[in-house]
């Protein structure tokens, strides 16, 4: 159905921004509780409890790929300032959240290691691991385009819309792989109250990655 001229969503950014930041604290609130509550917190020392060792994957994950990285797409919106401040907070939450994930992934590696269990072999590993690499191909790029000072302006131009579109998918595939990541935690035959805060948990990630991506498609103002 072709959009009419004029057309808008009729709405700013600033109360889907605002709706952003509390689905924000309630994933990492819904994150820490299962954690540390139903999961025992984390360790990296498998003879304790190798479950343990595991947690950590899934809790530095998503503070990571989910929560920085929504806040980085966001930083335009959120961040009061000249332009030059906006982007180093973007550039810095998105190097923030690499380094996050980079220790998520450190904790699953090093449980299949030492567990002895074969990687890569599910959707969730495929999806991870192809956000990863293409997180950090944006983040290269990104830098030598808009922060390098050798980089023309047209450049800058041309690829912008690209950063913009390629940024949002990859967000977009950061919140697949954190779904389907939840979705292996299965319980059988009981409904234990742990099942409900990774449901209740899954709604809030999904429902903060369209704040975000709504965010950024609004006006600053309407």
């Amino acid at each position: 159905m072709p959009v009419k001229s004029g057309a808008s969503f009729r709405l700013a950014a600033l109360p889907v921004v605002l709706m952003a930041q509390l689905l924000a604290a309630a994933v990492l609130t819904l994150t820490l509780v299962w954690v540390l509550h139903f999961r025992g917190g984390v360790s990296w020392e498998m003879s304790s409890n190798p479950q343990l060792v595991y947690t950590a994957h899934p809790l530095f994950m998503v503070i990571g790929f989910v929560i920085c990285t929504g806040e980085a797409v966001m930083a335009y919106r959120i961040v009061l300032g000249p332009r030059a401040a906006k982007k180093a907070v973007h550039l810095l939450l998105h190097l923030l959240s690499l380094g996050f994930a980079a220790v998520g992934l450190y904790a699953a590696i090093k449980f299949h290691n030492d567990a002895g269990l074969a990687h890569i072999r599910s959707l969730h590993a495929w999806l991870g691991i192809a956000t990863i690499g293409l997180y950090a191909l944006q983040w290269l790029v990104a830098f030598v385009y808009f922060v390098f000072p050798g980089a023309m302006m047209t450049m800058r131009a041309d690829y912008a819309p690209w950063h913009i579109f390629f940024g949002i998918v990859i967000f977009l595939m950061a919140i697949c792989t954190a779904e389907t990541g939840l979705v292996r935690f299965i319980f059988p035959g009981n409904y234990p109250s742990e099942a409900f805060v990774v449901n209740f948990n899954g709604i809030a990630i999904f429902m903060f990655g369209v704040a975000v991506v709504l965010a950024v498609i609004l006006p600053s103002r309407y």
